[in-house]
C-alpha cells in the first residue's frame, strides 16, 4: 500500500454523497419536517459529490503518477466458519478510473438537475436519491471482495427503482420501476449463485484470495454434469452482468426505465448502474480467462445486443427513447469486448461512453424544456437557432456516438471492433460482423435524431400535445412556461452540456495509449496472451492516437458510419416521403421492431402467465390442498375421530367395561385354544 493512499482519505469518497443524502433525505422532505430548503438541500448534495470527485482525482493521480494501491478491510462485519464478511477497499487503475467517472457525471447530473427539476414538488427528495445512488454505485466499484460488491449491486438497483418511479402518480412510471426491478431480480439470482459457489469452492469473498484459488478451481468438474466449475461460476456472474447490463434477453426494463426524470435517466445509463455489468466482468477477469465457453457466450450475447438493440433505435420517436436504445447497443459493444478478452478495451469505451451518452441524455433534457415537455422528435425541427449551445453540444456528443475519428468514442469503439476481429472464439465472426453492422445503425439514428430535432422546417406548433403536461402524455413537467418558440436553457443546465462536451471530445485521444497499452491497468485486468491475443494484436497496430486516427479514415467503419449519417440525412431532410414509403413496403418487419421482437408480449403472456399458473398451482394445490387441507386440517380430523372412538369407548358405565374384559378373555382363549395347539 502506498503512503498517499489512507483508509480515512478513501472512506471519505462513498460516505460525502451518504451524509448529503441522508441530510437532503431527512431534514428536507415531509418525513423530518422539511427543515432545509431546495437552496440548502442542493448544496448539501452537491458539495458531498464534489468532495467525492476531488478525493477521486486526487487518487487517480495517485495511482498515475506513484503507482499508488490500496487493498484492505474497513471493517471486519463477522466470521461464519472460516469465511470472513467484510467491508473493503481495492484501489487500482480500474477502481481510480471508475471513481473518477462516477463522480464527475454525478457531478454534472446534481449540477443539472438544479434547473431540470426547478418547479418539482419532489425537489428534494430527488437530490437525496441521486446522492444515495451515487454512495452505492461507489461503494460497488471500491470494494474487494463479493460481499460488499452485492451490496453495492443491489443497492443501486433499489435507488434505480425508486428513481424510474420518482413520479409515484403516473402509472407507467410504477409499472416501470417494477419491470426494472423484477428483471433485475432475474439476473441477480445467477450473480449470487456465481457467488455463492465461489464461497462454497474457494472458501473466501475476498477478490485476491478467490483469483489466487483460480487455478483450483478450473481443474474441478460441476457435480452431476461434465461442466467445468468456472464455466458455470462465469457464466452465473455473467447472467447478473447481463440483467444490470441490459443485455438481451434480459434487456427490457431499460427503455422503460425513460419514464423517470431525465437526470436519473443520465446517470442510469451513463456511467453507473448499468455499466456494472461491465466493471464486474472485468474485475473478475481472473476467473472469466480460464473459460473459453463463458466468453463464447459473453460474445455472442454482446453481439446480439448491439446489433438488434441498434435496429430499434431506429424507429423510435421519443427523444430520450432513441438514445436508451443507443445505450443497449454501445452496452452490447462493451460485452463484446469482453468476450474478446479486451477488458481493458471495453472499461476504456465504458469511460468515453460515459461522458458522451450523459452528454446526449441531458441535451434531449435541455430540448425537452426548450420544446415545452415535447419529447416527439416529429414534432421538433429548426431548434439549433433557438438553442445553440445545446444544438453544439448535442452535436459534439452525436459525433462521439458514431465513432468520428479525433473524438472519443472512435478509440474506443474502433478498438472494440479490431479485438473482435483478431479473435479465435466461437462466435467471433458474427460478433464481428455484428458490430460492423451495428457502426452503421449507429450513425443512421442518432442523425435522424438529430437532423430531425435541430434541422429542417418547424413543426413544433403542428404537436397535437403541445399544450398538454407530461402526467397526462408521458412527457416530462417541469413546471415552465408555454411560450410558443423554443428557448435555451438556464445556465445550470447548460453548463454541464459543455463540461461532458469537453471530455467526450479529448479523454479518448488522451488515454488510449496508458489504458489499452501501457500499464495503467497493471495487476487490475488479467489477460491470458497465450490463449487470447487479440490486445497483443492491438498494440502491434497501434502507433498513436494521430496515426490510429489517419488510418480510421480510410477503414470500413468510417465509411459505414458517413454512409449511415449521409443516408439519413437524404431521407429525412432531402426526401421525407421515403421513410413512410419504406415503412409501407416493410409493414411486417417494421411491426415486429415496433413491437420490439415482441419481447414483452412474450413476458406479459407467456413467462407472466406461466409463473402466476404455478404460483397458483402451489398456492392451491400446495398450500391449500396439501398444508392446509392434508397436513394442519388433515391431522386435526384424524386427531378429532380418533378421539370420538375412544370417548365412545370410555363410557364410564361399569357394566361396559366388565363386557369388554369378559370379551377379551373370550378372544385370548379362543387364540390359544385354536392357533397355539
Amino acid at each position: 500500500m502506498s503512503a498517499t493512499l489512507s483508509a480515512s482519505t478513501l472512506l471519505a469518497v462513498p460516505l460525502a454523497p451518504l451524509v448529503g443524502a441522508a441530510l437532503a433525505g431527512v431534514f428536507g422532505t415531509k418525513f423530518g419536517g422539511n427543515h432545509i430548503g431546495r437552496k440548502v438541500t442542493h448544496s448539501l448534495t452537491i458539495l458531498g459529490v464534489l468532495v467525492a470527485f476531488i478525493i477521486s482525482a486526487m487518487t487517480l493521480k495517485s495511482v498515475i503518477a506513484d503507482g499508488a494501491r490500496f487493498n484492505e478491510t474497513i471493517y471486519e462485519w463477522m466470521v461464519v466458519g472460516g469465511l470472513k464478511m467484510e467491508v473493503g477497499f481495492m484501489v487500482d487503475g480500474l477502481t481510480a478510473m471508475m471513481m473518477c467517472v462516477v463522480t464527475f457525471v454525478s457531478l454534472m447530473v446534481h449540477i443539472y438537475t438544479i434547473g431540470y427539476m426547478e418547479e418539482d414538488d419532489g425537489y428534494n427528495r430527488f437530490f437525496a436519491y441521486i446522492s444515495l445512488f451515487t454512495f452505492s454505485m461507489l461503494m460497488l466499484v471500491m470494494s474487494n471482495n463479493m460481499l460488499q460488491l452485492f451490496f453495492g449491486w443491489e443497492a443501486v438497483g433499489l435507488v434505480s427503482y425508486l428513481l424510474i418511479g420518482f413520479w409515484f402518480n403516473k402509472p407507467t412510471a410504477i409499472f416501470a420501476n417494477m419491470k426494472a426491478f423484477l428483471v433485475n431480480r432475474v439476473g441477480d439470482f445467477g450473480f449470487i449463485l456465481g457467488i455463492g459457489l465461489i464461497a462454497a469452492y474457494a472458501g473466501t469473498l475476498n477478490y485476491t484470495e478467490a483469483f489466487a484459488k483460480a487455478g483450483t478451481l478450473a481443474g474441478i468438474t460441476f457435480p452431476g454434469t461434465e461442466w467445468m466449475l468456472i464455466t458455470v461460476i462465469c457464466i452465473c456472474l455473467f447472467i447478473g452482468a447481463m440483467g444490470k447490463s441490459a443485455q438481451f434477453p434480459l434487456h427490457v426494463w431499460l427503455p422503460d426505465s425513460m419514464e423517470g426524470p431525465t437526470p436519473i435517466s443520465a446517470l442510469i445509463h451513463a456511467a453507473t448502474m448499468v455499466t456494472a455489468g461491465i466493471f464486474m466482468v472485468a474485475r473478475m477477469s481472473p476467473l472469466f480467462e480460464l473459460s473459453d465457453t463463458a466468453l463464447s457466450f459473453i460474445l455472442v450475447i454482446g453481439a446480439i445486443t448491439a446489433l438488434f438493440m441498434g435496429f430499434l433505435g431506429i424507429i423510435q420517436n421519443d427523444i430520450k427513447r432513441v438514445v436508451a436504445y443507443s445505450t443497449l447497443s454501445q452496452l452490447g459493444y462493451m460485452t463484446v469486448a469482453l468476450g474478446a478478452s479486451a477488458y481493458s478495451v471495453a472499461v476504456f469505451h465504458l469511460m468515453t461512453h460515459a461522458f458522451f451518452k450523459a452528454l446526449l441524455f441531458l441535451g434531449a433534457g435541455s430540448v425537452i424544456i426548450g420544446m415545452h415537455h415535447n419529447q416527439d422528435i416529429r414534432w421538433m425541427g429548426g431548434v439549433r437557432k433557438y438553442m445553440p449551445i445545446t444544438w453544439i453540444t448535442s452535436l459534439l456528443g452525436s459525433l462521439a456516438l458514431i465513432g468520428t475519428p479525433f473524438f472519443s468514442g472512435f478509440y474506443s469503439k474502433d478498438s472494440i471492433i479490431e479485438a473482435v476481429h483478431e479473435s479465435h472464439l466461437w462466435g467471433a465472426n458474427f460478433a464481428y460482423y455484428a458490430v460492423l453492422a451495428g457502426v452503421f445503425i449507429t450513425a443512421f439514428y442518432s442523425f435522424r435524431m438529430y437532423f430531425l430535432v435541430f434541422h429542417g422546417k418547424e413543426r413544433y406548433d403542428q404537436n397535437p400535445d403541445a399544450h398538454h403536461d407530461d402526467h397526462g402524455h408521458g412527457h416530462d413537467d417541469h413546471g415552465h412556461g408555454h411560450e410558443h418558440k423554443p428557448h435555451e436553457s438556464p445556465w445550470v443546465v447548460w453548463l454541464p452540456l459543455v463540461l461532458l462536451a469537453i471530455p467526450s471530445v479529448v479523454i479518448g485521444f488522451m488515454t488510449i495509449d496508458p489504458m489499452l497499452f501501457g500499464e495503467f491497468f497493471k495487476n487490475a485486468i488479467f489477460v491470458d496472451g497465450a490463449k487470447h491475443h487479440a490486445m497483443k494484436e492491438l498494440e502491434e497496430a497501434f502507433h498513436g492516437p494521430v496515426a490510429m486516427a489517419i488510418h480510421g479514415l480510410q477503414t470500413p467503419p468510417f465509411w459505414l458510419a458517413l454512409a449511415g449519417v449521409v443516408l439519413s440525412w437524404y431521407m429525412y431532410m432531402i426526401n421525407p416521403a421515403l421513410p413512410a414509403a419504406i415503412k409501407r413496403a416493410f409493414g411486417p418487419i417494421y411491426r415486429l421492431l415496433e413491437n420490439k421482437y415482441y419481447m414483452d408480449w412474450f413476458n406479459e403472456n407467456v413467462i407472466a402467465r406461466a409463473t402466476r399458473a404455478l404460483g397458483t398451482g402451489l398456492w392451491k394445490g400446495g398450500d391449500q390442498a396439501l398444508i392446509d387441507g392434508a397436513v394442519v386440517n388433515g391431522s386435526w380430523k384424524v386427531v378429532g375421530r380418533i378421539s370420538g372412538v375412544v370417548r365412545w369407548m370410555q363410557s364410564g358405565y361399569i357394566y361396559h367395561y366388565a363386557f369388554a374384559m369378559l370379551l377379551g378373555i373370550f378372544i385370548l382363549m379362543t387364540y390359544f385354544v385354536w392357533f397355539k395347539r
